[in-house]
């Protein structure tokens, strides 16, 4: 028997002076919800500064009176505010095994926990202390939850970062088939405030990708919420043809009734929930057969915990969960746990993850298009030293 409490709760951020890379062109112009202001929407995109820059990242750590520590991270800066403000505080003395009591006492112990910044900090407890589960008992995260049926995890190819300029698109479509993907996602560069000419390079880019690509690879497509019904609506009619797999997020999270209207006027599968937070926002959405594809986060949705359930919830309803990639190790070894139906592949930013695990060694990247299942205990996160030049406690509980 496992005898141990939890003796402090950390949030440390490390950090380092990054050469400049001359490669590295910004980020391409594209479709956000604020895009419908000229002055949000900059035609060549966002260019960062020359020269080296600074990279902070953020890392929640949970320890023990058995001398084990849990850590998850990268953790977005909105977790820091709900954890310094009392959560971490009300975790020390409480079992570190006892994940899903700690989870329903963050959840109930604020009324505004259901979204937001509170959640995704509880999904960081959450995700820590399932990897501290791991690291008592020798296991990945994956096996916890009831193993694999899988030796390895498929992953879909996701191009946020890209730009779309002559010979681009094309030219990073092939090399992801060359790469052994089966299914890759494109990022609209255009809304309705950007006319006729956003929506041509809108429906251009399904054409570009389709040539390039034929029938050997899936074709996903995200408007991040920046679209309109009826402007969803003429996209879907010009591009059915050419057979889009899903189009992703096309209305902000909440504007069912937009969903609904669009599911009844085209073949195109939707896709949406990296941006509902709870099993009570996915509901209808389940109940009404309005989506092809749940994208709930495990660093947004209330960690490892909910999102086990969520996939549940979604499998009774027949659609598959793939986890939107904010982060890929919660969402690794959830998918590595689930059935292939009800969980067919992960979602891979490779522009993003590279960079976002700068810090740690052995950053999971997929080979041949998916990954292998993950053999260190727990999410298996471990600190690239060399890498790292300073360090310091942004929060600290004992």
């Amino acid at each position: 028997m496992i005898d141990a409490k939890i003796s402090s709760v950390r949030m440390i951020e490390v950090s380092a002076l990054i050469p400049d890379d001359p490669s590295n062109r910004g980020f391409p112009p594209q479709s956000r919800a604020i895009s419908v202001y000229d002055q949000y929407h900059p035609a060549d995109g966002w260019q960062l500064p020359a020269g080296p820059r600074r990279k902070s990242l953020l890392y929640l750590e949970i320890g023990t009176t058995a001398g084990v520590t849990g850590r998850y991270g990268p953790i977005d800066q909105e977790a820091v505010a709900p954890l310094a403000e009392g959560m971490a505080k009300s975790l020390l003395g409480l079992d570190p095994l006892a994940i899903t009591f700690i989870w329903d006492m963050l959840q109930r112990a604020n009324r505004h926990s259901r979204h937001g910044n509170r959640k995704i900090a509880i999904s960081a407890v959450d995700n820590a202390l399932w990897d501290l589960k791991g690291r008592l008992l020798g296991l990945p995260v994956w096996r916890l939850l009831g193993g694999s049926g899988r030796t390895r995890i498929p992953a879909y190819a996701s191009t946020l970062g890209t730009f779309h300029g002559e010979g681009e698109v094309e030219e990073t479509a092939a090399q992801l088939l060359d790469e052994g993907y089966t299914a890759q996602k494109w990022f609209f560069s255009d809304g309705p405030a950007q006319g006729a000419e956003g929506m041509e390079r809108n429906v251009a880019l399904v054409e570009r990708t389709r040539a390039t690509v034929g029938d050997r690879s899936e074709l996903m497509f995200d408007a991040f919420m920046s679209w309109d019904l009826a402007y969803a609506r003429r996209w879907c009619a010009r591009v059915e043809h050419l057979r889009p797999d899903w189009l992703e997020e096309p209305f902000p999270a909440g504007a069912i009734e937009s969903f609904a209207q669009l599911q009844a006027s085209t073949n195109i599968p939707l896709a949406t929930g990296e941006h509902l937070y709870d099993r009570h926002d996915i509901l209808p959405f389940l109940q009404r057969g309005l989506l092809g594809v749940l994208q709930v986060d495990p660093e947004w949705c209330g960690g490892t915990t909910d999102l086990v359930r969520m996939c549940a919830m979604a499998e009774t309803f027949g659609v598959p969960v793939i986890p939107h990639g904010h982060g890929i190790r919660a969402a690794l070894h959830v998918v590595a746990s689930q059935p292939p139906e009800a969980c067919p592949r992960v979602e891979y930013l490779f522009h993003h993850e590279p960079e976002r695990h700068y810090f740690e060694i052995d950053a999971p990247a997929p080979q041949g298009g998916s990954f292998s299942l993950p053999t260190l205990p727990g999410f298996g996160i471990e600190f690239a030293e060399d890498r790292i030049k300073e360090s310091q406690d942004v929060l600290a509980e004992s």
